[in-house]
């Protein structure tokens, strides 16, 4: 096996990674993944709350985050006080030693979130747990929280 010298910090990690992946398998552990077990995984490690459980932990002080893309939360609105952080900014905006990190999380303080389904939702609330955060919570999809009669934040109408 014909061995090549990295050019940069980033093959170098390439090539860690291919290391570790081909010492797994030798072992007999599959680090293959799917979406169905990783979100087995995520429903697993964080625990769903109605909207009732919701409007109690927000009543103590929990933060919202509607983890939605931009376009469906101006379509429908959010859940009132929430924080918009869409699911591929939640690491960053999260986590203390990002400097896109929004002061509003806080690893002391319960953490709520939503999507359209639940599925987003489950995967934050992993993630953020995987962060340190202790206390996260799915409320699952944001459809629930408006049929229950959850308070929401509308959209503005273009034009006004």
């Amino acid at each position: 096996m014909r061995q090549r010298q990295p050019t940069s910090l980033r093959s170098l990690d390439c090539i860690f990674a291919q290391a570790v992946q081909e010492v797994f398998q030798q072992k007999g552990f599959d680090m293959a993944t799917n979406v169905k077990s990783m979100m087995e995984e995520a429903n697993a490690a964080v625990q769903r709350v109605s909207p009732a459980e919701a409007k109690a932990l927000i009543a103590k002080g929990a933060l919202v985050v509607d983890v939605r893309d931009a376009p469906e939360v101006e379509k429908s609105g959010k859940v009132a006080g929430s924080a918009h952080v869409s699911r591929g900014m939640l690491e960053f905006r999260a986590d203390p030693a990002s400097p896109y990190h929004d002061k509003r999380f806080d690893k002391d303080k319960p953490v709520i979130v939503y999507c359209a389904s639940g599925g987003r939702s489950a995967l934050s609330g992993k993630a953020l747990k995987d962060l340190g955060f202790t206390k996260v919570y799915n409320l699952g999809a944001y459809k629930d929280w408006v049929e229950s009669g959850g308070e929401v934040e509308r959209p503005i109408e273009a034009g006004m």
